[in-house]
């Protein structure tokens, strides 16, 4: 009985750090960025023949507040000038640095969270899934890049390390290691479109965002995903106490 019993535990505690392995090294729902949304719908539409332009614009006009909010209206007034002079190689070539900057904006919002760990996983994702829209775009003028910032990303999450659940599956998190991913993404944004700085060229950034109200994604119980290690938990918990009442009983 008692060995059963310490191999079920064993089971049970490569179970929890397997699940929390796995939350900690993918990126899981990053929730969308819907700036990368609207980029992608943007596109559709000019692509059409003619370009919808009235379109573009009304699905530009979903994520205004929040350019204009964390990047100030320089970004909306040239994007807005591209729609209503019909220039849609000027009006992609602005969105797509729009892009870039959003990365920077996140990637810095990770930097100045770094030791939240939840906030930073999730800023780091939703930076993420803004370059999935433009890796379509650094693909096709550079393989080589488009594998290096992807594989930058993945090191930038590896560099948050893992709380672990109950110091299972813990790993330390470096700051440096995750500065030195985030000026490779950024030098290399720049040099594929032509940014000369992130903080005073193209667009600018506003600091000082508030990510609280955001939800994340190892803390959102609405998710029954994240319900299984607590499940797990109480289950151990009701067999150890169920072991010590029938060895009390012999």
């Amino acid at each position: 009985m008692k060995k059963t019993f310490l191999s079920l535990i064993g089971l049970i505690l490569i179970s929890l750090s397997i699940h929390s392995s796995a939350f900690a090294y993918s990126y899981g729902d990053p929730n969308e960025e819907k700036i990368a949304e609207a980029y992608k719908n943007m596109q559709v539409q000019l692509d059409e023949n003619p370009p919808d332009y009235a379109e573009a614009k009304k699905i530009y006009k979903t994520v205004q507040e929040e350019v204009d909010m964390h990047m100030g209206p320089e970004p909306t007034k040239v994007i807005m000038e591209n729609i209503e002079n019909e220039n849609k190689e000027e009006l992609i070539q602005n969105m797509e640095k729009l892009l870039a900057l959003n990365i920077s904006r996140r990637l810095e919002n990770v930097d100045e969270n770094f030791k939240d760990y939840d906030t930073s996983k999730r800023l780091l994702a939703k930076g993420f899934a803004t370059y999935e829209a433009l890796s379509p775009r650094v693909a096709k003028s550079s393989k080589e890049m488009d594998t290096e910032i992807r594989d930058e990303f993945n090191k930038a999450l590896e560099s948050l390390g893992n709380p672990g659940l109950f110091g299972v599956g813990k790993s330390e998190a470096s700051q440096d290691s995750f500065n030195k991913s985030k000026e490779i993404i950024l030098n290399d944004l720049k040099k594929e479109f032509e940014i000369k700085d992130f903080t005073s060229g193209h667009f600018s950034v506003e600091e000082g965002e508030s990510t609280a109200s955001e939800t994340t994604d190892w803390t959102d119980l609405a998710s029954l995903k994240n319900w299984l290690p607590i499940v797990i938990i109480v289950a151990v918990l009701a067999l150890v106490a169920v072991y010590a009442v029938r060895k009390r009983k012999r």
